[in-house]
């Protein structure tokens, strides 16, 4: 086995092991698309354990400033596995170094407590943590026109992160975080967030969870630009959000209670659907 192969096989099983949802849809991808997709996921996810893991807090804007120099010395990835197989996606699939710089400067802005005044603010957010992800997602996929393709990648990208925001609006609490717009807790008089009056709290997050659905529809016109199955990748891993989503919007109180999530089962049947629906 060479070097980039064992360096693609270690991104994969940290893919396998901690993409809860992505998983599903990676899996569908022919065998090189698949690769590229876990050194970009193996990426991500030490970006985002750096902003959210144990280190302590004076420690982690220079860990984030390291691997931000890593990206630029990618001609030369110093024998990390994870360094070594993107340094390869990139010459195969022309990944934009830039996403990941995006996705880098997202999570700089979750090592302090912030608030987002606006939706506006939030989405801008979103397009770092998120939308930039959907840009890496195709230039691998490939497609038929990649300029609309990249911004509605990135439209996707912003859909799931606003699920997210949903699904985890108690965890990010009790982190000292709130994305929910401060103009929207106001508008629908949340007063003590996500602690107020419940159904003052239900409102607020019906209308956000319709906000993230006119994300996906808009996102979701990738669908017919890409291949068959890297149609069925994207479908898959959006399929499962916007099931989230429909379990949020059911009952909407329940995110002030626990994080939302769905068993092993539904999203194999999802992932199963996927590839009937990308061949309709």
């Amino acid at each position: 086995m060479s070097e980039v192969d064992a360096a693609y096989r270690y991104c994969e099983r940290v893919t396998r092991r901690r993409a809860a949802n992505f998983y599903y849809g990676i899996r569908l991808l022919p065998a090189q698309k698949r690769g590229a997709m876990c050194a970009v996921y193996a990426f991500a996810r030490l970006a985002d354990d750096i902003g959210d893991g144990d280190l302590p807090a004076d420690r982690k804007h220079p860990e984030l400033a390291a691997l931000s120099d890593r990206l630029e010395g990618l001609e030369s990835p110093n024998g990390s596995p994870m360094m070594l197989a993107l340094a390869d996606a990139r010459d195969h699939f022309g990944l934009p170094l830039d996403a990941l710089e995006d996705l880098i400067a997202g999570v700089r802005m979750d090592l302090s407590p912030h608030r987002y005044e606006t939706f506006e603010d939030l989405v801008a957010y979103c397009r770092l943590v998120a939308g930039s992800i959907g840009r890496l997602c195709v230039a691998i996929f490939g497609s038929s026109d990649p300029a609309a393709a990249r911004g509605l990648a990135d439209d996707l990208g912003v859909a799931m992160q606003l699920t997210n925001v949903l699904r985890d609006v108690r965890e990010d609490q009790d982190r000292g975080r709130v994305y929910i717009p401060a103009e929207d807790i106001a508008r629908y008089r949340c007063q003590g967030f996500p602690d107020g009056a419940p159904d003052a709290m239900s409102r607020l997050v019906s209308f956000e969870a319709e906000r993230a659905r006119e994300w996906f529809d808009r996102g979701l016109q990738l669908v017919p630009l890409l291949d068959r199955r890297s149609a069925s990748c994207v479908l898959a891993m959006t399929g499962i959000y916007r099931r989230l989503l429909d379990r949020i919007a059911e009952a909407p109180g329940v995110v002030v209670e626990r994080r939302v999530s769905l068993p092993a089962w539904e999203k194999a049947w999802v992932a199963a659907r996927s590839l009937v629906e990308s061949a309709a």
